[in-house]
């Protein structure tokens, strides 16, 4: 006990001493907050991830922090037959304890939409270790015994991309949806199982736009609505390049006219797929998890490709992937411009069309969360890799060993705790201050009375001296004044 209070005092020195520093102790208790707001968001009992600004009122020696995935290895190898070096376009779907895998087949190159591009499915019940189950549902090169899901079904097995249909009152015949297809536009399918599937009209549902990449498309519980995010050729300067369009449907069937995707003030970047979804913990942050491409930018030479027996058509580019998000509308947020997932060692990492992350992010374990890459592409050794982050992981509100702070703008909330997701080093610590709308410090949630959190763990309570809970205030437009030493928090949350 002598140790913990130790702890907490030597913190709280510290918190007193950078206030004092900083100037922002002031003789009436109240912080003089720069940033007022008339407007206040209720996040309800959301859980919000600090993926952006959206309730950053201010910031004072801390920033948002981008985070790097862990490379687990390769999980599944494009070598069957039907499969080959130019499999892409992969989709993930958690299901219960199922993990799903879609991705296209095809063996040689050429054009797309051709007789010879299959849509082939793998399972998993860890999302580590993958099987290709003989479905028996086609004749494929000769056998019955092949793992292909969609065949002869011209061009959607270009870029078949499926979804789980969470909204409520779907049929369960209409459980699994799909959109795949090119110039021609875009077909709707549908499954009960995620394997067996039919087309749910026989003309494109969504016309008008090339779809020559993969197009996502699920429902948004937050925006009552379905969203399909795909490919959209814009003009920069004098040149076309590749970006993201948006559009909307209530039916699945009747979409809206499209709308580039707005960017806001950043530097325009040729996006290959977009891989757009809702996070699996927080449905109303669409998390991207984009290919960046670089057309022409040629990183090995002719000589080096060979030896690697690329494709000659295909190592002239090259990629990576960045980090994006949405809560929704046809504005993407780029926080972070910077790579975040930066080609691996080895030329066989810098080829065209390779480190294009598959559609979505799952949880693989209780502190986990994964994401899978293909890579390789137009080589022999074609894969699917997996990558993983701690589960909120990937980004942070960060500190470093100098103390900094965060005020968020006015907010309301329900709940009775405030929940937390951090990580401190052995000196480091957090601690949450509570102001109401005029900026002055609520009586017993000052930063003294606050219990420091040090450690690292997926969920904390926050607790102050009169405890934790938070009921009276549920409803009560508030900021949280959040004070760092050597941390990073993912996530909070208020909860009942």
């Amino acid at each position: 006990m002598k140790r913990v209070l130790q702890i907490k005092n030597s913190a709280r020195f510290e918190l007193k001493v950078f206030l004092t520093i900083t100037g922002l102790l002031c003789f009436s208790g109240s912080y003089v907050f720069q940033e007022q707001s008339a407007d206040t968001i209720n996040i309800r009992n959301r859980l919000e991830l600090f993926v952006d600004d959206f309730l950053i009122g201010s910031l004072n020696n801390a920033e948002l922090r981008l985070h790097t995935p862990v490379d687990e290895g390769p999980v599944i190898y494009f070598d069957k037959p039907w499969e080959g070096p130019f499999s892409a376009y992969t989709t993930i779907i958690k299901d219960g304890n199922k993990y799903r895998m879609y991705y296209r087949g095809r063996p040689v190159a050429g054009k797309d939409g051709t007789a010879d591009e299959v849509t082939c499915y793998a399972e998993s019940s860890d999302g580590m270790n993958w099987i290709k189950p003989d479905l028996r549902i086609f004749n494929v090169m000769g056998t019955l015994n092949n793992n292909v899901i969609l065949k002869d079904e011209i061009p959607a097995s270009h870029n078949f991309s499926p979804f789980l249909d969470n909204k409520s009152d779907v049929p369960v015949s209409e459980r699994y949806k799909a959109l795949g297809g090119l110039s021609k536009g875009l077909i709707a399918f549908s499954s009960h199982d995620g394997i067996h599937w039919k087309k749910l009209r026989n003309e494109p549902v969504f016309t008008g736009e090339p779809f020559d990449s993969q197009n996502i498309s699920f429902w948004s519980e937050s925006e009552g609505c379905y969203v399909c995010y795909f490919r959209k050729w814009v003009k920069v300067g004098d040149k076309m390049i590749r970006s993201v369009g948006r559009s909307t449907s209530v039916d699945f069937f009747n979409w809206s006219s499209p709308v580039a995707m707005d960017f806001g003030n950043t530097a325009p970047e040729e996006l290959y797929t977009n891989q757009t979804g809702p996070y699996f913990r927080a449905p109303h942050i669409y998390i991207a998890t984009a290919a960046r491409f670089f057309p022409g930018k040629q990183i090995i030479s002719d000589e080096q490709a060979k030896r690697l027996g690329v494709d000659p058509g295909y190592f002239r580019d090259c990629s990576d992937a960045v980090l994006i998000t949405s809560r929704g509308g046809n504005t993407y947020h780029r926080t972070f411009m910077e790579g975040f997932l930066r080609p691996g060692i080895g030329l066989q990492n810098w080829v065209s069309r390779t480190n294009y992350p598959a559609l979505n992010i799952v949880q693989t374990g209780e502190t986990e969360m994964s994401f899978y890459v293909n890579q390789d592409y137009a080589q022999p050794t074609s894969h699917l890799r997996r990558y993983s982050l701690r589960i909120d992981g990937f980004s942070s509100l960060h500190a470093d060993y100098d103390p900094g702070e965060m005020t968020t703008k006015l907010l309301t909330f329900g709940g009775s705790k405030l929940v937390v997701n951090f990580s401190t080093s052995a000196a480091g610590y957090i601690i949450v201050e509570l102001l109401d709308n005029q900026g002055k410090v609520l009586h017993g949630y000052s930063a003294d009375d606050c219990i420091p959190l040090t450690g690292n763990e997926i969920s904390r309570v926050v607790d102050w001296k009169k405890g934790a809970d938070l009921s009276a205030l549920q409803n009560t437009p508030v900021r949280l004044r959040i004070i760092m030493k050597d941390a990073d928090l993912f996530s909070f949350r208020f909860e009942e």
